[in-house]
């Protein structure tokens, strides 16, 4: 039977338990467990961590812990008895657990280990309090380990403060809120500004010295050293040195290292220095022979120092190697650190051994006691201490010290009937009073035992040594006395037997006949004479003699005379036994000299302070001993010596001393009659003060009360206990009376000195310390109300002192901290008197700090649930008082501004804090009695508004996040826990008094506003708790959002028709609240939303309102971060909700009403999804292409959608700042347009608005347009610029305004120069797809096209791109993806580069425009793209690949053209059209005979700077046999069964044929001017073409060119190429083709023998192969590297040599053949990267073998720089694939984008030779590096080129073949449209600059070939580029029809491109002020 247990209640589980039985529960090892019942060895209960499980265990499984219950039943909480320090640990690493290992997964490496570390530890101290063997000591040193790695710990981890007393967690609950405030404060500023210590510690370690002939033994001697005062700091730490410079005792580690104690913060300065002083033991001279003396003699031997600063730059504890100097003159010897420190070099060098000292030197801080502790290793090995000279800053009672030091400084000695000077050695002893050595008592310092005696460094040939050594006498007080000091002097011999002969001694006693020791200070010493023999052992016979010439008396003058030598030394004694005073000596034994006492008591105040504290006892003995004496006499001198000891005890440096004397008075102090005497002195003082002049006296005494108190209280008792309590009246009277004085003199107003004032603060600093006194001998009430009329007395009048007012705080502070204040009795009677106090300062505002001190020390004492009558008569007192102006400064001082200062910040923050603290202590004391006599004691409503007012005020104050720090979750949920009691109590008067009638619209919005910022407070949101914290939250408070989100709701519903008035301005508030993830409030909520909603409609019929404010909220809430993917999830949900509330809506059409609330919802879920991309992408650090596609979106949808004004001007200046950062300077300006656009030149007055200030319409769009014209130029977009310069100089003619139109003129004109003088770079551009639903909402699903920056490939983009997006997956195929790509949950980027098509072509069509304009035209204002694919249709020919290989061409239209406001833009629409394999290769001869007709033009223009291009050109055409060149052609179209299969084909074939034979009189021409221009190395090259050329002729069959071919006048210069006269139509037919052998010369070769860097050499191969690519010879060789428009799949037909093997693109389109996987990992890369095999497959297979004849035509520039892509494209032949042919140019004005500049009419005739020669640019010099005009080879299928002009296309075609390629490089239908427009004669452009390999196609579509057999007459020199012109009579021949003629025709008419929607509305205009 289960029965409910008594005394199981607690367990922890000891193994898991899976729960397989009927109700078993499942449990993990270490669950808590809390039991409910029990049954035959099985418990029923549940774990803690998920009490709604309930079920059956073992009880074997857990162990029982000791737990008390509360709320014993059905909902009894259980909790551990343990000690709360451990439960606190068990449940924070419980919370670390899950925490750290998340770490791991963020890969926060460094965190993870050291919280490891940390928990292990915690642990391991968690086993040792559990054992419970640990001594209480132990016990609390665990506990403060355990706590300080508790608060590491949730520190790094980001948790909270927690607040602890005594090491357990405190319970907020359990104290008053300023002690927790103050708990908290101590932690946090612990934890924030660690303590600094005022003690430190040098430690110092010798390691050895490095020295290169050491062969000696070495005394190394540390200390410290001040060179402000020039003398020694520090005792010495002496160490001995082997003769390798190492320590001498290894097995004994603390002779190695000392620990210099006590240095103060004041000593830790620069001028304080280690000095270290070396003495090395041996010969007289270092370099003497080992032979020459046995004795061994300390010598110099060099000095080292360090200053003390350098150590605390960092602790650090690597080793020093401190440079060994020595002094030049060994008699200098003794300032030589000096000299060192002072940088004299001329008096010292370095040691001749360039010594160095290796010590290692660590500074340690706090007390000796914590050093112990913190480096115990450090003593547990055992260390020397150095103390510092004399006594420590502070002496400690007990401390029992005799040290003499003594110097010897220095010597004058007498040659002695020498030659030379002696070599002077002194020894010491030290003699007893029986003439006994004493031993073991003089030493060198720490680290080296006390020897018997010392013998000094010899100084060599010196009589006047100076020493300067310091040693130390520990001499015990009892052998002091009758002691003496012997100095023996001998000479040190060099002669071998090295002898030393005593030649004098000097002495010195230590202490005089009266008693008194010798006196410190420099002591001149005589030496008296002495021979080797004297035995100095018996003392008698010298003791009598005179020591020092100081001492000498008239007698002795003979015997001073007589000696001429003398021996100084210098003696201090630091003792606590002995004194050299003998004043203090002569007050001891006052008895024996009664008539001195009254000197001697004056005396007192002379002697040393360090002298009276060490005879402490005795001095007061005699002082009482005098008093009992006579007191009448002395009793005045006696108070006045007593007042000066008690205020010497004041004093820091003895303050130590307090406890001595407090246990004199306690255990020795027996003048029972004492009191009398002491009260009528000092009431004889105080009723001196007001009268006195001199105050200073008066204040000593004042200052000595507590003292006083205590000896006159203690005298008491002694009296009564001696006479069982006689006089107590009497003596109550004296007491009463003094403080009536006192009181008298409190009250008097100081006038004028303020001397009066300085005594009365002096008093009130030091009365709070009589209390306890007087509690000694009075009844609690009695003291109290003593102490209430004293402070009573004093004056209230602020303008008094200020230091006063502080002061008298300060008693206030210090009473309500004294025991008296406790007491409740007392309490209540002081507590008037405290707040009177209080509520003066705090009206002035003075004081705050000490204000708040005293009013958290008042709450501290009022715990929370202390419901005594008393507390709550005080809390009465206190909200009467106090409440009022409490609010009143918190309000005051939060709305100051925050001092600078990090200290006074902290002190500001302080007192705001503990204010705060102090109101909500007080507001939690607060009991309904306390609310209502608060609320009825509001006279008016007027005052109850204000204060209401005031208080919602100071709550929002506390709400601020920065009110407490952010780890301070405690302090927070009490606040707000006090707050929404509060709000509760006060709801009911705002329901009371303000409703109705005396409705109060502030006062409410007051409230409401309060309720939403408390509700939306980060400490209250649960959701981002742990589970353990939030359950802990719940049970302590519940969800206090829910209870104030029901207030909201009661009182809203109270409102009734006033809803109104917070309509719609509440909309905004009430949705952020609805915005959290919170069911039960937003059930709560949501309803007063609709609530608004019906009102508003009822009120106006729609939402305009509520629309308007719900979207701005919207749009600042997402600016300022908040919410989430819920967010749109709940505008979702609120749709539906429109029904379930039908009561809201029976008074409107539910139709209308549902249909507009959709509607709205609608919009705003749109607008979310936008805002919520803007917002993540905004979190982002760099500006990148996501930050600013957001913006547009963002701005477009403001636009178009909500038309909302203003928010698309604010949107469009933030896109404008974004282009700004990233330097999107053409951008930025396209960007601002949009506002100028929306701005007139007008009058109208606008308001300050964003950063522009108050100004006309007129003014605005001026300064917008210089603005736009200053990006445009940094952008180098100078065309668009001068447009606006044109509007605004209309605007300046207009106005007259000559000055402006002036600057503006020039500024139109320094624009054209930019055009003509600046090189400019012609931008990439890419196409880009983002797939996968993980893309924002702006680009998901949708393709874009982006214009690259300067310089930046496909490569660099694509890597941008995954930088920017780095969880997408780049995609390795050109192909359109399927829909399971589009719906995947990831992220994939399709990237390739495409080729812009031009829309208007009359500037790059005209002949004679500079290349710097055209280049503009190519790649501005574009809407159209193109790529081109190959691919193979039906079976493919191994044979000849060309016969199937078709092109897929695709063309990308966009929404905007490029460039615009953002860099890329969606495409909006695609066409895809195929060219047949005989269209394409009409196209790549095309291309390919233009390029040779640009070279030649170039060449004979003189705008090549070397021949080379057109040398490779040549070669690569004529030698090119890889795949059988043009054969392959003849082969596939010329054949019987291709002409009757397609006899559609007859024009295009009869074309392909005539490209061929005019191929052939092209080449012939080419090489008649390669030969005039060929340099001399190149001549066997340029013979070989020659050769070929004719081989390749025949192979053709052409042996002369036929006469009957049509007319076409062809110019050579240099009369006409040499042809044969019999022309061989036959040849060129389909037979024909069969006979050209497949190896003929006009076949390309199988490798590429004239690669691009160098026509010689053979090893082109292998280079293309490494390269992928060859360059054009010139970029070769003006180093230029040639750009790569390389993708995939960009616009640019696809070449012969990758299509012939490989059809797919190169770039891993997934038509490449298997064979090459390589490829495809390679698809990404630019041909610059790629391996060449990357590109083309290997030459073995004969599909393959067209491929490197290719890699040479890499070589050629690849566009002509005069030409705009569509001028490439211009095809001569009609052609049904034109994609573009009928485009009408875009009228660029219609929607807001700039129109393209007009070009100034040109002469329509053809240019002059001269001319053209003008306008070149034959030097590269002004393009930039990256860009040249020269284009390399990009095997690209994207890339674009000229129809007409082809050679360089960087299609996949590579060499400079003949042009037979599978792929066209660009389409030559591009423009078909226009080739019948209009019959003018066509001005071909010269070509004007080296890198312009190419002409501008011809306008005219039916161009009869250029070179014809009637040219051969004409000899007269023509310029080429008139010679490739078409005469405007020549008749086209006729054209086959076009296969999509349809389609041609209907762009002929016009339509540019079909619209596929509207296009955004332009904003009406109205711009509102803005």
């Amino acid at each position: 039977m289960w029965i409910p247990t008594e005394h199981e209640k607690y367990g922890v589980v000891i193994a898991s338990f899976r729960g397989t039985v009927p109700f078993g529960l499942s449990l993990e090892i270490g669950d808590t467990v809390q039991i409910l019942e029990k049954c035959d060895g099985w418990y029923r209960g549940f774990a803690l961590k998920n009490p709604n499980i309930k079920g059956i265990f073992p009880s074997s499984y857990v162990h029982l812990k000791n737990a008390c219950v509360k709320n014993k039943g059905q909902f009894e909480m259980v909790i551990p008895t343990e000690d709360s320090v451990i439960t606190e640990m068990t449940s924070t690493l419980r919370d670390w657990g899950t925490m750290w290992k998340q770490l791991y997964v963020r890969n926060e490496g460094d965190l993870f280990h050291r919280l490891w570390h940390i928990m292990n530890e915690i642990l391991d101290l968690r086993r040792q309090v559990l054992v419970g063997h640990l001594t209480h000591d132990r016990m609390k040193d665990v506990k403060r380990h355990i706590t300080a790695r508790l608060d590491w710990g949730n520190e790094q981890l980001g948790l909270d403060l927690v607040p602890r007393k005594e090491y357990a967690m405190v319970d907020p609950e359990d104290i008053s809120i300023t002690e927790l405030y103050r708990l908290m404060e101590h932690r946090h500023r612990k934890k924030d500004t660690p303590v600094q210590a005022s003690s430190h510690h040098l430690f110092v370690q010798m390691k050895s010295l490095m020295c290169s002939n050491l062969g000696e033994e070495l005394e190394v001697i540390f200390s410290l050293f001040d060179s402000k005062e020039n003398r020694p700091i520090s005792e010495r730490f002496f160490l001995r040195l082997n003769r390798n410079g190492l320590p001498k005792a290894p097995e004994k580690p603390e002779r190695h290292c000392s620990l210099f104690m006590d240095l103060g913060s004041s000593e830790l300065r620069k001028d304080i220095y280690i000095t270290v002083h070396i003495i090395r033991i041996g010969r007289m001279g270092a370099g003497e022979k080992k032979n020459a003396c046995s004795v061994q003699y300390r010598r110099p031997f060099g000095c080292a120092v360090l200053s003390i600063a350098d150590l605390l730059t960092g602790e650090t504890k690597d080793d020093l190697v401190l440079k060994v100097y020595m002094c030049n003159t060994e008699s200098e010897w003794y300032q030589i650190h000096e000299n060192i420190i002072k940088k004299l070099n001329a008096r010292y060098n370095l040691t001749g051994s360039n010594a160095g000292l290796a010590v290692s030197l660590q500074l340690l801080h706090g007390d000796i006691e914590q050093i112990r502790r913190e480096y115990s290793s450090v003593f547990s090995h055992g260390v020397s201490i150095t103390r510092k000279l004399g006594f420590s800053n502070i002496i400690m009672p007990g401390e029992m010290r005799n040290d003499l030091y003594i110097t010897i400084e220095r010597g004058e000695f007498e040659k002695g009937g020498k030659s030379v000077a002696r070599n002077v050695e002194v020894t010491m002893f030290i003699v007893d009073s029986s003439g006994q050595t004493l031993k073991d008592f003089i030493s060198f310092g720490a680290g080296e035992p006390p020897a018997s005696e010392y013998h000094s460094f010899v100084l060599y040939h010196n009589n006047s040594p100076r020493w300067s050594e310091l040693l130390k006498l520990p001499i015990p007080v009892d052998k002091f006395r009758g002691a003496h000091i012997r100095f023996e002097f001998r000479h040190c011999s060099t002669k071998e037997k090295g002898e030393k002969k005593l030649f004098g001694f000097s002495f010195v006693p230590l202490m005089q006949e009266d008693g008194r020791t010798l006196p410190d200070g420099t002591h001149e010493l005589i030496v008296h004479k002495c021979e080797e023999n004297t035995n100095l052992q018996d003392t008698t016979r010298y003791l009598k003699l005179p020591f020092s010439k100081g001492i000498f008396l008239g007698n002795n003058n003979q015997a001073m005379k007589a000696t001429k030598e003398s021996f100084w030394i210098t003696s201090f004694l630091c003792s606590t036994k002995l004194t050299q005073n003998g004043d203090m000596l002569d007050l001891l034994k006052w008895r024996t000299h009664p008539d001195k006492i009254t000197g001697c008591l004056s005396k007192l105040k002379e002697i040393d302070g360090s002298e009276i504290v060490k005879f402490l006892q005795d001095t007061l003995d005699t002082l009482f001993g005098i008093l009992d004496e006579n007191s009448q006499k002395y009793g005045s001198k006696v108070f006045d010596s007593l007042v000066h000891i008690i205020n010497l005890l004041q004093d820091s440096k003895f303050h130590h001393f307090k406890p001595v004397m407090d246990t004199y008075i306690e255990s020795h102090f027996a003048g029972a009659l004492a009191y009398r005497d002491l009260i009528k002195v000092l009431k004889w003082y105080v009723d001196r003060i007001t009268e006195a002049e001199r105050q200073e006296h008066i204040q000593e005494v004042l200052k000595a009360q507590e003292y006083i108190f205590k000896y006159i209280v203690q005298s008491r008792r002694l009296f009564s206990l001696a006479t069982g309590g006689q006089n107590e009246e009497e003596f109550r009277c004296c007491i009463q009376e003094l403080l009536m004085s006192v009181r008298f003199f409190l009250s008097q107003e100081s006038k004028g000195s303020g001397a009066l004032s300085q005594s009365q603060a002096v008093f009130l600093s030091s009365f709070p310390a009589v209390y306890s006194e007087l509690l000694k001998l009075f009844d609690v009430r009695e003291v109290a109300n003593l102490v209430q009329d004293t402070l009573g007395s004093l004056p209230t009048i602020m303008h008094v002192d200020d230091s006063l007012q502080a002061i008298k705080l300060q008693c206030i502070s210090k009473t309500v901290e004294s025991q008296l204040y406790t007491n409740p009795d007392s309490r209540y009677i002081l507590l008037p008197v405290v707040l009177h106090h209080l509520h003066i300062h705090l009206q002035e505002q003075k004081d705050l700090i000490m204000c708040a001190r005293i009013l958290s020390n008042v709450f501290c004492l009022i715990k929370k649930n202390s419901s005594e009558k008393s507390v709550l008569e005080e809390i009465d007192v206190i909200v009467t008082s106090l409440l009022d102006i409490l609010l009143r400064t918190i309000l005051e001082i939060t709305s100051r501004p925050q001092p600078s200062s990090s200290a006074l910040r902290l002190q500001f923050q302080d007192v705001t804090g503990e204010f705060v603290a102090c109101l909500l202590s007080l507001l939690r004391q607060m009991t309904d009695r306390h609310y209502q006599q608060l609320l009825d004691s509001f006279n008016t409503k007027e005052e109850l508004r204000d204060f209401l007012l005031q208080i919602f005020t100071v709550f929002r104050i506390l709400i601020r996040p920065e009110m407490f720090p952010k780890d301070w979750t405690v302090m927070r949920l009490v606040a707000n826990n006090v707050i929404i009691t509060t709000v509760l109590y006060l709801s009911d008067a705002l329901r009371k008094n303000f409703l109705n009638e005396n409705f109060d619209y502030k006062i409410w919005d007051s409230y409401f506003y309060l309720a939403v910022i408390f509700i939306n407070q980060l400490c209250l949101q649960l959701e981002m708790f742990t589970p353990s914290k939030k359950k802990k939250v719940l049970e302590k408070y519940g969800d206090m959002r829910v209870t104030m989100g029901c207030e909201i709701f009661s009182m809203w519903q109270n409102l009734g028709e006033h809803k109104l008035h917070f309509i719609p301005a509440l909309i905004g508030p009430f949705l952020e609240v609805t915005l959290i993830p919170q069911p039960d409030l937003r059930n709560v909520m949501i309803p007063i939303f609709h609530d608004m909603m019906d009102w508003e409609q009822r009120r106006s019929g729609n939402f305009k309102q509520v629309e308007a404010k719900l979207i701005d909220k919207l749009d600042s809430l997402m600016s300022e971060g908040k919410g989430d993917e819920t967010y749109r999830e709940l505008f979702n949900s609120i749709i539906p909700l429109f029904g379930p509330y039908p009561s809201l809506l029976k008074k409107i059409e539910r139709e209308t009403w549902r249909e507009s609330g959709v509607s709205l919802i609608a919009t705003v879920t749109r607008l979310m999804e936008r805002l919520l991309d803007y917002r993540d992408c905004m979190k982002m650090g760099e500006v990148d292409g996501k930050k600013i596609g957001c913006t547009v979106s963002l701005l477009n949808f403001y636009k178009t959608e909500l038309n909302k004004e203003e928010m698309y001007i604010r949107y469009i200046h933030k896109l404008y700042d974004l282009h700004l950062k990233a330097q999107n300077f053409t951008e930025a300006a396209y960007t601002l347009l949009l506002y100028d656009e929306l701005l007139e030149w007008s009058d109208r007055p606008l308001r300050e608005f964003l950063t522009y200030p108050m100004q006309t319409e007129w003014q605005r769009k001026e300064h917008l347009h210089l603005t736009i014209i200053q990006n445009f130029d940094r952008g180098k977009c100078w065309e668009n610029g001068i447009i606006l310069c044109r509007k605004i100089a209309e605007q300046y003619e207009s106005y007259y305004d000559y000055r402006n139109l002036s600057k503006m003129r020039m500024m139109e004109a320094s624009l054209y120069d930019k055009i003509m003088d600046q090189q400019r770079l012609e931008p990439e551009f890419f196409r880009v797809g983002f797939y996968g639903k993980k893309f924002p909402f702006f680009l998901r699903n949708k393709e874009f096209v982006c214009r690259g920056h300067d310089y930046e490939r496909l490569e660099a983009f694509q890597q941008r791109m995954l930088t920017e997006f780095p969880h997408a997956i780049a995609m390795q195929h050109a192909n359109q993806p399927d829909e399971t790509i589009f719906q995947a949950e990831a992220q994939y980027l399709q990237i390739y580069a495409v080729t812009p098509i031009p829309e208007s072509q009359e500037v790059l069509q005209r002949e004679g425009v500079p290349d710097n304009i055209k280049s503009f035209y190519k790649v501005n204002h574009i809407w159209k793209f193109r790529y081109d694919r190959p691919f193979h249709k039906g079976t493919k020919d191994k044979e000849n690949e060309f016969k199937s290989l078709w092109v897929e061409r695709t063309s990308l239209y966009l929404v905007q053209s490029l460039p615009g406001i953002s860099r890329w833009f969606e495409v909006e629409k695609r066409e895809v059209v195929e060219m047949s394999p005989l269209e394409n290769a009409i196209e790549v001869l095309e291309n390919k005979n233009q390029q040779l007709k640009t070279l030649i033009s170039q060449c004979q223009t003189r705008q090549m700077q070397n021949i080379n291009p057109l040398t490779m050109c040549l070669n690569g055409v004529i030698d090119a046999a890889v795949n059988g060149g043009v054969s392959r052609y003849q082969e596939a179209f010329f054949v019987k069964e291709y002409i009757l299969s397609h006899p559609e084909d007859g024009e295009k074939i009869a074309r392909l044929r005539e490209l061929m034979l005019e191929q052939a009189q092209i080449l012939e021409f080419s090489l008649a001017v390669h030969e005039k221009f060929v340099p001399q190395d190149m001549r066997p090259l340029h013979k070989k073409l020659v050769d070929q050329f004719f081989v390749m002729k025949s192979s053709l069959g052409i042996q002369e060119f036929s006469a009957c071919m049509q007319a076409s006048p062809v110019h050579f210069p240099n009369g006409s190429p040499r042809v044969c006269r019999n022309s061989a139509p036959a040849s060129m037919s389909p037979d024909g083709t069969r006979v050209i052998p497949r190896r003929s010369p006009l076949s390309y070769p199988a490798v590429n023998r004239y690669s691009s860097s160098s026509l010689s050499s053979q090893a082109s191969a292998e280079v293309s192969n490494i390269t992928g690519q060859s360059e054009s010879s010139d970029e070769v060789f003006n180093m230029q590297p040639s750009p790569s428009t390389s993708s995939l799949s960009s616009t640019h037909s696809a070449s012969p040599n990758v299509t012939s093997s490989a059809p797919s693109s190169a770039r891993a389109s997934p038509l490449l053949s298997d064979k090459h996987k390589h490829s495809r990992e390679n698809s990404c890369l630019s041909p610059r990267e790629r391996p060449c095999s990357a590109i083309y497959p290997t030459p073995g297979e004969p599909s393959q073998r067209m491929l490197f004849n290719h890699i040479g035509d890499g070589a050629l520039p690849r566009s002509d720089p005069n030409l705009s892509a569509p001028d490439k494209a211009m095809n001569p032949t009609p052609s049904s694939w034109s994609l573009d042919s009928g485009k009408e140019a875009k009228n660029m004005s219609d929607s807001g984008k700039l129109i393209s500049p007009p070009v100034p009419p040109r002469p329509t005739q053809t240019a002059s030779p001269a001319r053209h020669t003008t306008t070149v640019s034959p030097s590269p010099a002004g393009r930039s590096p990256l860009k040249s005009s020269v284009q390399s080879f990009t095997p690209s299928p994207v890339e674009y080129h000229s129809p007409g002009l082809t050679s360089n296309s960087p299609v996949l075609s590579g060499s400079y073949s003949s042009g037979i390629s599978s792929l066209s490089r660009c389409s030559m239908s591009e423009t078909s449209g226009f080739e019948n427009q209009g019959n003018e004669p066509a001005t071909p452009a010269p070509a004007p600059g080296y890198s312009a390999p190419e002409e501008p196609a011809r306008k005219e579509s039916k161009t009869p070939p250029p070179y014809s057999v009637f040219e051969r007459t004409l000899r007269r020199p023509v310029p080429l580029p008139h010679s490739l012109s078409i005469p405007a009579a020549a008749e086209p021949p006729a054209l086959p029809p076009k296969p999509l003629a349809a389609r041609a025709g209907h762009l002929e008419n016009g339509t540019r491109r079909t619209e596929p929607g509207p296009r955004p509305r332009p904003l009406p205009r109205k711009v509102s002020q803005l």
